[in-house]
């Protein structure tokens, strides 16, 4: 079994990193290069960016984050958001990213995961998934366009389908998680790790120490994603290592 994966993540908005709870009311919580290089110090087993500016003026300031962390970190990191071409990908491939996150663009454009696996190998393509359980259903709808579009399509098949594309990660955020800090989705992020045989990264609600043993543990992720406990010194990324050592999780 790989050893577990402790990830940041930080929502880059216009040049800074920002965090809200289920997906709105964002704050400031400061620059994300100095965050990344903190948290390469603290750590942190690899980074996730997410780019929030659509704007044309949001992709060149990402670029330029890009090059900049690239130069200051030795973890991988990924960054996602506003990618919908190869030519994107390269581009941010290119500034010194290892991976790609890609989530809406997935799902309007299946071939986009095909095709950047193919070019740049699984290993580089990141589905992200947000989530949201539907009562009707009984089971996770998948959403678009940072949690605001419904889309009609079930979050299991959808992950299972994004694997076969060559998919070599899923990014899986809970939206009814997201920010509440009363721990992870076990149940959702079991259903999709046990479906799958590629890892997967579990994010959404994260708000205790072992809040992250559970999820490995009964919710058999790969990675254990969070963004407001690490930006504001909540708890640090040794603590939870320490204590899934403790319980007997391998952790890097």
């Amino acid at each position: 079994m790989l050893a577990k994966r402790i990830i940041p993540c930080l929502d880059v908005k216009d040049g800074r990193v920002v965090k809200g709870v289920n997906f709105v009311n964002l704050r400031d919580a400061g620059d994300p290069v100095e965050l990344a290089s903190l948290y390469d110090r603290e750590g942190a087993d690899e980074l996730v960016f997410l780019d929030i500016s659509a704007s044309v003026e949001g992709r060149a300031t990402m670029i330029e984050v890009v090059k900049r962390t690239a130069g200051e970190i030795t973890i991988p990191f990924t960054v996602g958001g506003g990618i919908s071409q190869v030519e994107d990908m390269k581009r941010i491939l290119r500034a010194g990213a290892d991976k790609i996150g890609i989530n809406t663009a997935a799902l309007s454009n299946p071939d986009l995961v095909k095709d950047g696996a193919r070019k740049f190998g699984s290993q580089c393509i990141v589905v992200a998934i947000d989530a949201k359980y539907n009562d009707a259903w009984g089971e996770w709808e998948v959403y678009t366009h940072g949690g605001r579009n419904a889309t009609g399509i079930k979050a299991l098949e959808w992950a299972k389908e994004a694997e076969k594309l060559g998919a070599g990660e899923i990014l899986l955020t809970s939206m009814d998680a997201d920010g509440t800090k009363d721990g992870f989705d076990v149940k959702l992020t079991r259903a999709v790790s046990d479906l799958l045989t590629i890892p997967v990264i579990a994010s959404g609600g994260a708000g205790r120490v072992e809040h992250f043993e559970q999820i490995f543990t009964q919710g058999h992720a790969d990675a254990g994603l969070a963004a407001t406990i690490f930006h504001y010194k909540e708890i640090a990324i040794q603590e939870v290592k320490e204590d899934l050592r403790r319980k007997g999780v391998e952790v890097r």
